[in-house]
C-alpha cells in the first residue's frame, strides 16, 4: 500500500506540477486560461470554470476534514460555480484552487499508515486512502475535460 509521501506524490501530479500521467496538469491548463475562456459555454458542456470550481469544492470540503472540521460539502452544490464577470473573478478561483491543492497535498503527505486507514468521518465513506484515491481520480477525469474544453475553444477563436 502507499504511504501519504507517495500519495501525495500521485495528487501534486495532477492538480499541480506533473506531467507523467496527462502530459498537463490542473495548474498548467487553468493558469493559461483566460476567464473568458474559461468561462466560455459550449453546447451544454460544463465551462473550464466549472470544473475548476467543482474540484475546488471537494478540495475544501475534504480539507475542511482533514483540518478538524466536518464533511459540510453535498454533491448538489458542486456546481455552484459564481459568475465570471472579468480575469479578477478568474483569478480568485485560480488562487483559492491553488492553495487548497497544496494544502491538500501537505496533508496527504504528512498522513501515516494508521490515519490512511481509519474511517473517513463514517464507516460507509471508507477510509482516508480511499477518499484521497478517489480524489486523484476524480481530478483526473475532470482534468481530461478540460484538455478537450481548451481544445476546442481553441479552434473556435
Amino acid at each position: 500500500m502507499e504511504s501519504g509521501k507517495q500519495l501525495a506524490v500521485r495528487v501534486r501530479e495532477v492538480l499541480l506540477d506533473g506531467k507523467w500521467i496527462a502530459n498537463v496538469n490542473f495548474k498548467e491548463h487553468i493558469e493559461n486560461t483566460n476567464w473568458k475562456e474559461a468561462s466560455t459555454k459550449i453546447n451544454d458542456l460544463n465551462t473550464i470554470a466549472d470544473l475548476t470550481f467543482h474540484i475546488n469544492y471537494y478540495l475544501g470540503g475534504v480539507l475542511n476534514v482533514f483540518e478538524g472540521g466536518q464533511l459540510e460539502i453535498r454533491d448538489k452544490y458542486s456546481f455552484d460555480t459564481p459568475s465570471m464577470k472579468n480575469q479578477k473573478d478568474w483569478d480568485l478561483l485560480i488562487n483559492s484552487f491553488l492553495e487548497n491543492a497544496k494544502k491538500f497535498t501537505t496533508h496527504v503527505e504528512n498522513m501515516d499508515d494508521k490515519k490512511l486507514a481509519a474511517d473517513f468521518v463514517d464507516p460507509k465513506y471508507g477510509d482516508y486512502r480511499r477518499n484521497i484515491e478517489a480524489m486523484i481520480e476524480h481530478a483526473y477525469y475532470h482534468l481530461g475535460q478540460v484538455s478537450i474544453l481548451k481544445k476546442m475553444i481553441s479552434n473556435w477563436t
